[in-house]
């Protein structure tokens, strides 16, 4: 509740929301009315947005290969500099509402198969044009076109037509689904001009901040878009910078010596040292990330069920959770879904460490010699020593793991995706029809188990259309056993998202779909006088 009291103070003092309608959420979370007020008036004065400066974070997850094509992203740098020049149709909020952006509103048919999007009028993109609905239409095209390489294909292959209408957006689902708004929050659905199918990588959005420096893998940087249709909420830094960092020890170094204001993944097993570390505040907050190694599912020798039980019941996520994670997380069931998320099936059984079944499932599969695992530094806070520490249970199941370390620069165009056993991370999403399209869906463009299940995807098809929360609850609960079971994902634990602050950065609201506040930290915060 102090989450999203805050998250709201924000808000009211930013101009975003009346306070009337502050009074009226801090009244439905039980706050009194002159309590509310009291908080509004103690905000107003504590919080009001500083103008003008350079706001500096220090990010790990950027590499060489690294592109402003919104449509590829997958490292922390390029999402959160997305977050400065591209603006959204619409967000999620901390607790998980939509909040419209370029979209002004969205209604459905009661079939929940045709959706209408009203296109706000007198937002500018940087080039000096306006943001039109032909512009939304291009972009969704562009992103849900089969031969596209979008990191959203997944969770767009349902569209069947996307057209204008006046000032108006019309979206044709195939099947109706009734978590649409949300789909339209996934971050690389960035508003560009013509979709980005001129120029994909140029930079162009509508966003509070106008790309001026762009080296992948080591800086990006910003300055104030003065025609920022919210200038007045977002934005306040004059100008930006991202310097990649994807040493953890150098980061800390960089905050500690003030050449950067915040930071993201610091590692649970310094963040009590951190926090001694005067005028640094840790942000961390639970929410739907996971930390996980991925198997192919259709490659030796992972295509084999009984070595992919194995290696799951081989972990001991106990252990790795304690000593990896420091408390600052939860217990994994390897499938990809905890109680962050709406409809969670929280009966399914938890797996845990068991060394015979383990030892039998992998005699069974037939398979002999080492199995290896790729692991970096960059693939989640902890993953070499998680993967250390894998390597010494599945020792006794009699499974020999060889490790190996990957550089951090490459990983996640070297190793995700292209190898068959490797440890990664996912962010989570709003909904868990749109965290399993993204990745566990077979037509997923994000597949990276390469999970290919027909009766998977058959339920989430059912689960998307069915209105009923506890038939679809059933539905998800089916389909968490199927990804736990036979799918290619080991989850050994749930993460909190980890940043940290430098003395008088104001404005960092803790989110619990991403990190540096849903990777708005640059966007919404400013330095204290």
């Amino acid at each position: 509740m102090l989450q999203e009291l805050d998250y709201l103070n924000c808000r009211v003092v930013a101009g975003r929301m009346s306070r009337r309608e502050f009074l009226g959420r801090a009244t439905a979370l039980g706050m009194s009315a002159a309590f509310a007020n009291s908080l509004i008036a103690g905000a107003a004065e504590a919080q009001a947005p500083r103008k003008g400066g350079i706001l500096k974070a220090g990010l790990q997850g950027g590499g060489a290969t690294d592109s402003l094509d919104p449509a590829l992203p997958a490292g922390a740098p390029p999402i959160a500099f997305g977050r400065c020049w591209g603006e959204m149709l619409m967000e999620v909020t901390p607790d998980n509402r939509i909040e419209y952006r370029i979209a002004q509103e969205i209604d459905s048919s009661k079939d929940a198969k045709t959706w209408t999007l009203k296109i706000r009028k007198g937002i500018a993109f940087h080039n000096g044009k306006d943001v039109t609905p032909q512009d939304v239409v291009a972009t969704l095209e562009r992103h849900s076109n089969k031969e596209s390489k979008s990191g959203a294909l997944g969770v767009l292959r349902g569209f069947e037509t996307i057209k204008v209408d006046g000032g108006d957006v019309v979206i044709t689902l195939k099947e109706p689904n009734v978590d649409l708004p949300y789909l339209m929050t996934d971050y690389h659905l960035i508003i560009q001009p013509n979709g980005g199918k001129d120029a994909p990588a140029a930079g162009i959005g509508a966003g509070p901040y106008k790309v001026t420096v762009n080296e992948p893998g080591v800086r990006h940087g910003g300055e104030k878009f003065k025609d920022y249709w919210q200038g007045n909420s977002l934005g306040h830094a004059d100008q930006i910078e991202i310097i990649v960092i994807n040493d953890a020890t150098a980061r800390i170094s960089a905050l500690q010596g003030k050449q950067v204001h915040m930071i993201n993944r610091v590692e649970p097993k310094v963040v009590d040292l951190v926090k001694r570390v005067p005028g640094v505040t840790i942000q961390n907050v639970t929410g739907r990330g996971c930390y996980l190694f991925n198997m192919f599912c259709d490659t030796s020798p992972f295509n084999n069920v009984d070595l992919r039980m194995a290696l799951k019941l081989a972990l001991n996520r106990e252990q790795m959770l304690d000593k990896i994670l420091r408390g600052y997380g939860s217990l994994g069931n390897d499938f990809p879904i905890n109680d962050a998320y709406p409809l969670f099936p929280g009966d399914v059984e938890q797996r845990a460490f068991d060394p015979d079944k383990a030892k039998f499932h992998y005699q069974k599969s037939g398979h002999s010699g080492p199995i290896l695992l790729r692991t970096s530094d960059v693939a989640f806070p902890g993953a070499v020593d998680a993967a250390q520490l894998y390597q010494q249970s599945c020792a006794e199941a009699g499974i020999t793991l060889k490790v190996k370390r990957e550089p951090g620069d490459g990983y996640w165009t070297e190793v995700w995706q292209k190898q068959p056993f490797y440890a990664s991370y996912w962010t989570g999403r709003s909904t868990q029809d749109q965290m399993y399209s993204s990745a566990y869906l077979s037509t997923a463009e994000w597949n990276d188990t390469h999970f290919f299940n027909d009766k998977f995807d058959k339920l989430l098809k059912e689960a998307r259309a069915e209105l009923d929360q506890e038939k679809r609850k059933n539905l998800y609960r089916e389909m968490a056993n199927i990804v736990r079971d036979e799918g290619g994902v080991i989850v050994p634990f749930f993460n909190q998202f980890i940043d940290a602050t430098g003395s008088g950065v104001k404005g960092f609201v803790k989110h619990p779909a991403r990190d540096m506040c849903n990777g708005y930290a640059l966007a919404q915060c400013w330095i204290e006088a």
